[in-house]
């Protein structure tokens, strides 16, 4: 329950308000119009923005990080090329 708590209440930012606010403007335009798809959608983004989750979910769009490690081939003896004309 702890991490639920802190997944809620930390690490807010200007993407996770926004899907918070279209959320809430979202449900208010359904009960208003009595459109249930449009409270379909709301709960999309109410999830999103207490999951703190994206389309692609959590960092799924961006690029994994590479780690080099030291190849074999750093370590052999240079290659000497000779000019033919």
């Amino acid at each position: 329950m702890n991490t639920w708590k802190q997944k809620l209440l930390t690490n807010w930012h200007l993407m996770r308000v926004m899907r918070l606010g279209l959320g809430i403007m979202m449900v208010i335009m359904g009960i208003q119009s009595k459109d249930w798809t449009i409270g379909l959608f709301s709960v999309f983004f109410f999830y999103q923005a207490i999951t703190d989750t994206g389309c692609c979910g959590s960092s799924g769009c961006s690029t994994p990080v590479v780690r080099k490690e030291k190849s074999s081939y750093q370590d052999a003896t240079p290659i000497e090329f000779e000019e033919i004309k």
